[in-house]
């Protein structure tokens, strides 16, 4: 049955106008696997550039250059050179048609349409090439092909080694110069060849890393400030008046604290967290506030720059009334076959395939509940670490209260330290396994679907795949961050977690420090695991597969042979490269207030994931099929909410995880010293309860040194008060405070980003004028050539061209050059 259907589908092939040459499997390299190579005829190429649309040069670019930047010799060590950064003049284009040939600058016919352009030709002709009718139903394409295994791969040719030039001198061996110029790591500090690139793979690659580089030079800014706040916060650190408290043997040294746990846990002196109260001054101060501002601006910034940039590319790339690719907008194959119901398409007047209502309700039922199953494992899943945080940490106490070896560190290895690095470790593990198998749900629930077109398809795969993450990734730190230690209740009438296990309490020097550890655990964890899977498999799994080619002569191991040993970079491949980098994005914005160094931990992974992208895209996996994308897609509008919500989350995270606002309400209402304002805030901050209130439940097993009295953090009167263990009035105002905090932040971050957004316009005023420039010009070419046309027709005295047309024609070029 395979053989039939390769014979019917080779031949319709050629009935198309492609030509075929087969290399026999004795002359592959281990016998087994015959290689059928396509070639494209210029017949093919122009009949299918016109189907596609395909912009084409017919005039070269007389609009001046920019005007040089003075600064321009300053950056010159970054500069590439010209050949590699523009390989090839800059034209004027026009959609290509086959009766206006003369029109185009066409100098050589086997140079004319590029390697990308000529791929992408064949691939939309495999993709929709018949190769029989099975079971009533016409059958088509090369995925179908592929997926029942009648072919093993189909894959466009690298142009040469990657580490040595091609034999042939016409050859541009551009593949050579993007390992060379592009994809070493020594050449981490120059710009990328992005037009070698888009000619190279395709504007769909060329814009993702476009983007890449663009987001990576905004970061070193963002990096600059937040190195900047962490240094204001470790030379301020002896300065940390709470902190000095914590740690002086007169003041912590004498507050007795109520235990951690129930029962298990000893009373404990407030000096044993002096080294974590220190370490939280680094990122909980004055600066923390300024950078949460600066990155609400910075993220709208990022974000209005790039649509400009976006719009200096698709002026350049040919891509301005390119609103999505023919093929992207055409039916996909897979719902042609699938869907045998047919109805009139109001816009064509032609009978196509379509889904009905009913199944399509019952296909996105079957989908909505599978992914809000997943997303219920995913909560799931953190209770389960929380329970592992609350039943551990007594645990932790005991051991480091009974164990003389760990001593020497238990001032900075506390109970709470050690119950938090585990979790994060244990959630981080967790995150990556529902990870890889959410992956195939994923893609298995949005086939089931049936989307109607490529781009339908990869909108959905994003939205269910980024939810996913969303909530796979960051719930832990919105645990910590708006959870943890705020519903704990106090000593004698805590609160329980399914009645059994007792909720955390934050570290007395804040939850900050904790929010701190998750995010630098899973967003650096996640890092690494990502450039090792990134680099490191690719390269061990071609070893593997070269390991007996690497013993033949090279002259007979052929080219196609070589890129049929490479890794497949897949149609979701530049997918997951995006779905990586926004996820690095929320964790940079979001959670940005408690860890300012976390924009320079992303800049030095993104410096590495262009050239790693670069390396393996180059040397590692077969050469993608070339793809028109205009913009990055649904991205946009993944960031634009990412960016609104990071508002939100670094003014919620200053207000309640970090002590800033309780400390500026003692400091401005209820400090006493004019000379040290805020001295004694940490015994202000402490309220007292009476040993002998304690439940049964709640009362430690020992208690040798008969303490009368512990100390607890919250605002409540203390026992001998006629309101006991109610919420004290400095309580209100701190969080009157908070709340008047929050909504005052917003406001000031919005109003700002949505000044900057209004300042900044999306399209340069130069390339407005450009466009406008190129759109005159190409149609006063068109029109001047029919012109000419029919000056030829009527000289001929062909009857057919009559004065009124010509008139007409006239007329036309007369109006457009008004317009």
């Amino acid at each position: 049955m395979k053989k039939e259907r390769r014979k019917e589908f080779e031949n319709n092939l050629q009935k198309a106008g492609l030509e075929l040459e087969t290399e026999d499997k004795k002359e592959s390299e281990d016998g087994k696997i015959y290689f059928v190579k396509i070639h494209a005829p210029w017949e093919v190429l122009i009949t299918y550039a016109e189907v596609l649309n395909i912009k084409v040069p017919i005039k070269e670019n007389d609009i001046p250059s920019m005007v040089e930047n003075p600064l321009d010799c300053m950056l010159t060590p970054f500069r590439l050179p010209e050949k590699v950064m523009h390989p090839e003049p800059d034209y004027f284009t026009a959609p290509f048609s086959k009766e206006k040939q003369e029109l185009y600058l066409i100098n050589d016919e086997s140079t004319f349409f590029s390697p990308s352009m000529r791929n992408r030709i064949v691939y939309y002709i495999l993709t929709r090439c018949p190769y029989g009718t099975e079971e009533g139903k016409k059958k088509f394409g090369i995925k179908r092909l592929l997926n029942n295994g009648t072919y093993s791969a189909a894959y466009p040719l690298h142009d040469c080694q990657y580490w040595k030039k091609a034999n042939d001198p016409n050859c541009d061996s551009e593949r050579y110069t993007l390992y060379m110029e592009w994809a070493r790591f020594l050449r981490f500090y120059k710009e990328q060849p992005l037009d070698l690139i888009r000619k190279y793979y395709g504007e769909k690659i060329g814009i993702y890393f476009a983007w890449l580089g663009f987001y990576t030079e905004m970061l070193f800014l963002a990096a600059v400030v937040g190195l900047i706040c962490f240094l204001y916060g470790l030379f301020t650190m002896d300065e940390n008046m709470s902190s000095k408290e914590i740690c002086d043997p007169a003041i912590g040294g004498e507050i007795i604290m109520c235990p951690l746990c129930d029962r298990e846990c000893d009373y404990w002196k407030l000096n044993t967290t002096c080294a974590s109260s220190e370490y939280s001054h680094l990122f909980d101060n004055v600066a923390t506030l300024f950078f949460a501002i600066f990155m609400g601006i910075w993220v709208t910034l990022f974000l209005e720059f790039w649509k400009r940039r976006q719009a200096r590319l698709k002026y350049e790339w040919d891509l301005v009334d390119f609103e999505e690719e023919q093929q992207q907008l055409q039916l996909r194959p897979e719902y042609e076959a699938k869907c045998t119901q047919k109805k009139k398409n109001p816009v064509t007047q032609e009978m196509e395939p379509y889904l009905p209502l009913t199944s399509q309700a019952v296909r996105f039922c079957i989908s909505g509940t599978t992914v809000l199953f997943w997303v219920s494992l995913i909560i799931a899943s953190m209770i389960a670490v929380i329970v592992y945080r609350l039943a551990v940490y007594a645990a932790f106490a005991s051991l480091m209260e009974n164990t003389q070896t760990l001593e020497p560190i238990s001032g900075l290895l506390t109970p709470q330290l050690a119950t938090s690095v585990t979790a994060s470790c244990l959630n981080f593990v967790i995150i990556m396994i529902l990870n890889f198998l959410y992956e195939r749900i994923a893609i298995w629930i949005t086939d089931m679907e049936i989307p109607r077109t490529h781009l339908e398809y990869e909108n959905r795969l994003t939205m269910k795949m980024f939810l996913f993450q969303f909530v796979n990734y960051y719930s832990s730190c919105f645990y910590v961050a708006f959870f943890k230690g705020k519903f704990v209740g106090y000593p004698g009438a805590y609160t329980y977690m399914f009645n059994r296990w007792r909720n955390e309490e934050c570290d007395p020097a804040g939850c900050l420090i904790e929010l701190t550890t998750q995010l630098t655990i899973v967003m650096a964890g996640k890092q690494i695991w990502g450039n090792i899977q990134e680099a490191i498999v690719p390269w061990i799994c071609n070893w593997w597969g070269r390991r007996k080619a690497r013993s033949n002569p090279e002259n007979l191991y052929s080219r196609w042979e070589q890129d049929h040993d490479l890794q497949i970079f897949g149609a979701l491949g530049l997918f997951y490269e995006y779905l990586e980098m926004v996820i690095q994005f929320g964790f940079i914005t979001l959670f940005v207030a408690s860890f300012p160094l976390a924009p320079l931990l992303a800049l030095m992974n993104n410096i590495l994931e262009i050239r790693v992208d670069s390396w393996k895209l180059t040397t590692q996996y077969r050469r993608p099929v070339a793809a028109k994308a205009h913009s990055i897609g649904v991205w946009q509008e993944i960031l634009n909410g990412m960016a609104i919500l990071s508002v939100v989350t670094n003014a919620f995270i200053v207000a309640f995880t970090s002590d800033m606002i309780p400390r500026l309400v003692y400091y401005y209402a209820y400090s006493t010293n004019e000379d040290s304002p805020m001295s004694g805030y940490i015994n202000n901050s402490l309220s007292v309860f009476q040993i002998s209130d304690f439940p049964d439940r709640n009362k430690p097993k020992m208690n040798p040194d008969n303490f009368v009295i512990c100390r607890y953090r919250d605002y409540r009167y203390p026992p001998d008060h006629e309101r006991k263990y109610l919420h004290t009035m400095q309580f209100w105002h701190i969080l009157a405070a908070k709340m008047a905090f929050i909504i005052i932040m917003e406001h000031v971050v919005f109003i700002v980003k949505f000044f900057v957004a209004w300042m900044i316009p999306d399209v340069p005023a130069d390339v407005k004028a450009k466009i406008k420039r190129e759109k005159y010009l190409t149609q006063k070419i068109l029109h001047e050539y029919e012109l000419e046309k029919l000056k030829e027709k009527l000289c001929r005295g062909d009857t057919q061209a009559t004065e009124k047309e010509f008139i007409a024609t006239e007329g036309k070029v007369e109006l457009s050059s008004a317009m």
